[in-house]
């Protein structure tokens, strides 16, 4: 692989690292809240692999000046849906931690494993 191309795409790879990191942490750890943990890294995968898509270089900020032809302006909806996905994204971990606390409080265990044979 040529590392040129590699360091040029930096921001995906590096999406595609936490992403994966995410998706391994869920996999391999019992304990709920490191699932929730692992939930969070791969959010955050993708919120960097949208902000370096719609990351334009050379762009202007998204004001208008009708004296300018022929200017890039850089695109906001992409910003914008990474604030509401990080809110989103908040509120569904505190929603899952407190869900994990009930579940602490009635069966004494916050590790999957041990929860399933609790319940069979």
């Amino acid at each position: 692989m040529d590392a040129g191309l590699l360091l040029a795409n930096y921001p995906y790879v590096f999406a595609a690292f936490l992403f994966s990191l995410g998706w391994l942490i869920i996999l391999t750890q019992s304990n709920l809240i490191k699932k929730v943990i692992g939930i969070n890294i791969m959010e955050s995968g993708v919120f960097l692999l949208f902000l370096a898509e719609g990351n334009i270089k050379g762009a202007r900020p998204p004001l208008v000046d009708p004296d300018l032809t022929g200017v890039v302006y850089a695109n906001p909806l992409p910003s914008a849906l990474i604030l509401t996905g990080i809110v989103v994204a908040f509120s569904i971990t505190a929603l899952a931690l407190s869900i994990i606390i009930k579940i602490y409080q009635s069966y004494g265990t916050i590790y999957a494993h041990r929860l399933l044979r609790s319940l069979e």
